[in-house]
């Protein structure tokens, strides 16, 4: 039996049914797995040049854990001992259900290969008493304390994936108003409606029911994240009154994803603000794919692109 075989994943539940208690059951579950090492033949192994631990973020009264992707240190002394890198604030994909863990392959490689100081934020997890908004803090909070990570705080970019990159783009949006400097922005797959139009776009109707991600899954991710009495437009950097002014972005959308056309959409809105904006799509590639380059290899295609759009940004 494979090591792989032999880490039961949880099935998939009643996702409009389940209870806070079997939620919390099956997160637990469910990040067990995506942060075993057998799940590594999917969601790819780290780069050896980086060096990957765990680390308490000190927030206003409170910690927070982060994952930090550091290069490694070299004969020379380059690597993990240089101060001044680069820093990208990352948040990774799942909303309800996710962990740093998950994105070791692009963030490690963006470590090394940039190289940067990369801090993956292990935000809270939406469930009935945690609502969107304070993930959305979560990943605020460590990307306006930047300066503390010993690193070039004029050299910074957020970089999210999902739900990640719905919390990244409401964080530039924060950076923006706050006079906070960001260079960057890197969205892959985001979820930017929370509002009641989330499932009316195209592509939710015709990729209803992916591999990776499908319609009740929006539901319960929707139902969490905006609770009854919250305005969900402000969650939703869609419907943000000013896109303009905001660091340059990359938007990258594999089109057999549901919310294929939240990232398309925009895009558009921010070339209509006069903010630059590349959107790059991914034929025939579906949601969460830069988590699982162990089975999808255009991630490679895509990791190659963020790189370079981060080093031409960050290293000039």
């Amino acid at each position: 039996m494979s090591e792989i075989s032999a880490v039961q994943r949880p099935p998939e539940p009643d996702w409009l049914a389940m209870t806070a208690e079997e939620l919390a059951v099956y997160r637990e579950a469910e990040n067990r797995v995506r942060a075993s090492s057998a799940a590594r033949t999917i969601t790819g192994n780290p780069d050896p040049g980086a060096e990957i631990h765990w680390q308490q973020a000190v927030l206003p009264g409170r910690g927070l854990p982060v994952r930090v992707y550091r290069p490694v240190s070299r004969q020379d002394g380059e690597g993990a001992a240089r101060t001044q890198l680069p820093l990208v604030v990352h948040v990774h994909g799942g909303g309800f259900v996710g962990t740093a863990v998950q994105s070791d392959w692009v963030n490690s490689r963006v470590a090394v290969r940039l190289p940067a100081l990369v801090v993956s934020v292990e935000h809270r997890l939406l469930d009935p008493d945690t609502p969107l908004s304070a993930a959305v803090d979560d990943g605020w909070e460590v990307l306006r304390h930047a300066a503390e990570w010993g690193v070039d705080p004029a050299r910074t970019a957020v970089l999210g994936e999902s739900c990640g990159g719905l919390i990244c783009a409401l964080a530039a949006l924060r950076a923006r108003d706050a006079g906070l400097a960001l260079q960057a922005q890197v969205l892959v797959n985001p979820a930017v409606d929370v509002t009641d139009t989330m499932l009316d776009h195209a592509s939710v109707t015709e990729h209803a029911r992916t591999p990776t991600l499908a319609v009740p899954q929006l539901q319960l991710f929707q139902r969490l994240a905006v609770p009854t009495g919250a305005d969900p437009r402000a969650l939703s950097p869609l419907y943000a009154d000013d896109l303009s002014g905001l660091a340059p972005s990359l938007v990258v959308v594999p089109t057999h994803d549901p919310i294929a056309d939240h990232g398309r959409r925009y895009a558009e809105r921010l070339q209509a603000a006069g903010s630059p904006v590349r959107l790059s799509e991914l034929p025939g590639v579906g949601h969460a794919f830069l988590s699982m380059p162990g089975v999808v290899p255009q991630a490679e295609a895509a990791c190659a692109e963020i790189l370079e759009f981060l080093r031409g940004l960050l290293t000039a």
